[in-house]
This record gives structure tokens, sequence and C-alpha cells, in this order.
């Protein structure tokens, strides 16, 4: 703590990311990258960018990539968001649109930015309880409030919650902003943009780091009725003109080009979370249902942090959240078909 620091500073609780250790032949399932490299017209687009424009700035508001946006999802291009990646487009959203007067809602086990952004914003929060089964009611979320946000599915649980009961907390809350959060949604979702022309409380967050493989590039975007999304331009142009490089832009264009590479590489993490679900409840796992690229699992009777460290002295890491309700649990991320044989085997050796 230092006597130059903010009052605001000193109160604050950073988000702490998922760690990316530099150990060779590491079995990495802990920060939910996704297993299988970009598309091959991504690495090309970025290549053929790799010129003397670099010396100019990029479009500030990135109308190649909000237009292959708006085309893929059949929206208009005024109703599309563009950030450096879905974190810079959520601090966004918290800032422009919850209404700071009253506590917004989200669930008590969820994406731990939220609070975060809470804290960093002076917003009061209200987390709402899950079930005992980690489902969100949506009975729950009839409350007053400045604004809802939870990921569908859920993150760290991987629980989905489909469309008809995300409709009932938007219709429950007209006169609020309800944000709908699919990071995770292309692995056995639906997305909730289809409902955006009915609900204009509706915005949809999403990323290009997990589905379509580039986390490194860091891209997200928003889609929303056109008076949301003018908001967040609002504050975007108060804080970066220029929030995607030249470099982002092409190969998150690029990528929504290639829609054969996207179905191939989602259906592959489809395919090895289920084998990896039944294998573990082979061992005696408890699985909860995922739609997300990874899982969420415990062994009833062991705690989760041993089981994490049991693995780590393996040379595999999983993400272990030492927090209520949770401990337990480990969320692990869907490798390659030999990382998850690893991760099987290591389990089963505990």
């Amino acid at each position: 703590m230092s006597k130059f620091w903010s009052p605001l500073v000193a109160t604050l609780v950073p988000y702490t990311p998922g760690e990316q250790p530099q150990i060779p032949n590491l079995v990495k399932l802990n920060t939910n990258e996704n297993p299988y490299g970009p598309s091959p017209k991504v690495i090309e687009a970025i290549k053929t960018e790799l010129n003397d424009n670099l010396r100019l700035y990029p479009d500030p508001e990135g109308d190649a990539l909000k237009a292959a946006i708006a085309s893929y999802y059949q929206v208009d291009r005024n109703q599309v968001f563009v950030g450096n990646g879905s974190d810079e487009v959520l601090a966004h959203i918290f800032y422009a649109l919850f209404q700071h007067g009253q506590p917004i809602l989200f669930p008590d086990v969820t994406y731990s930015f939220y609070p975060v952004y809470c804290g960093l914003y002076n917003i009061p929060s209200n987390p709402v309880a899950l079930t005992d089964s980690f489902e969100i009611n949506p009975e729950d979320y009839k409350q007053p409030n400045g604004g809802i946000i939870f990921p569908n599915p859920n993150a760290p649980t991987g629980r989905y919650l489909p469309l008809d009961r995300v409709e009932e907390i938007l219709a429950a809350n007209p006169d609020r902003v309800v944000v709908v959060d699919e990071a995770y949604v292309d692995f056995g979702g639906e997305t909730a943009i289809r409902l955006v022309a009915r609900y204009p409380n509706l915005l949809v967050c999403q990323t290009l780091s997990k589905a379509r493989s580039l986390a490194g590039l860091r891209v997200g975007f928003a889609v929303g009725q056109a008076e949301l999304i003018e908001a967040l331009e609002r504050v975007k142009n108060s804080f970066n003109s220029y929030p995607l490089d030249r470099l982002a832009l092409a190969g998150a264009v690029a990528a929504f080009e290639d829609h054969e590479w996207f179905e191939k590489c989602c259906q592959g993490v489809i395919s090895e979370r289920e084998r990896v679900t039944g294998a573990l409840e082979a061992q005696g796992f408890e699985v909860l249902p995922s739609k997300a690229n990874f899982i969420f699992a415990r062994k009833p009777g062991v705690e989760g942090e041993a089981l994490a460290r049991g693995l780590r002295e393996q040379g595999i890491i999983v993400r272990h959240f030492n927090k209520p309700r949770i401990s337990d649990f480990l969320r692990i991320t869907i490798g390659t078909a030999e990382q998850n044989d690893a991760l099987i085997a290591g389990l089963k050796s505990l």
C-alpha cells in the first residue's frame, strides 16, 4: 500500500486469473483454452496484415468485424459492439448499463470477475444462491435490482439454462438490463441472440477465446438492440477509441468466415467432454451436466484441494476454487484426447 494510492485502489480485491506456468510437458487443463488451434484461415489473415500498415491506427469502429458478426447472427450492424476481449466488454456493460443505485443480481457461484467489477465501479450487488443442484432458478431473479448478469452456460459449474427459462428472467425485469454472458455457449447451448429482437432489455456477450481458439488475440463482442449498443460505444470512446488492433480484427473476421473449422473443433470438444464425464463417473465422481468446454466434478469424501495437489504432482493442473459450496469440486478443462487420458489415469492413481 502506498500513500499515492487513491482510496478506491486500497479497497479493491482484483480478479485472480488461472495460472500460466511455463513448465515443459505440462498437461494444462486449468484455463478453459481450446485444445485445438485456430483456423488456418485466421493465421493467413494475420500474416497478410503483417505489413507497413502496422504504422497506422486500426479502424476504431471495427466495422469489418461488426459486419461479420452481424451477418453470422442475422442482426443489424448497429446491434453489435466489439471490444478487447469479453472482459473489457463486460467492464463497459457494468459502467454503462447497470443502475448503480440498486444492487445487481448474479449467481453466488459464477464468474468471479462480476464482484470485482462491482468493487471497481462501486456498484452494490446481491448474489443469488444457485439451487442445491447448482442451477439458476429464474424465480429468484424476480426481485428489485439494478440489473442482472449470469453466464450461460454458467461458470464454473457448466450448467446451462434453456432459453425459455432465460425469457422468464427477461419478462420479469422489463425495466432493467439482463446480460447473458455466453463465453461457452457454442459447446452445446443455444445462443440468446435470437431473442434480442423481442427484448430491448437483453444484451448477449460472447468471446472468441473459447470456441474459436483465439484467447491470445483478445476479442469479445456484445449483441443487443441499438440503444444498448450506443451506450457501450459512448463509454468505449471515452476510455479507449482503438480497442482492437489490426491483427486482432483481421484474425477475428477470418474466424467467422471458416464455419467448417469452427464446427469441427466444437464437436471435438463436445465428444471428448462426454468421454471424460463417463470415465470420471465410472471412478465414482459426481460430474455436473455441462454444456461448456469444461466439467465440474468432485469425488465424494475426498477434498478437492488434495485432488488438485495430487494431479499437480503428476504434471497435470486443473482449477480449484477454495470457496464456499464448491471447495471439493475441480473445474477441468477438456483437452486433447491424450491430455484427457492423462487426466483420467492421474485421477485413477489417486
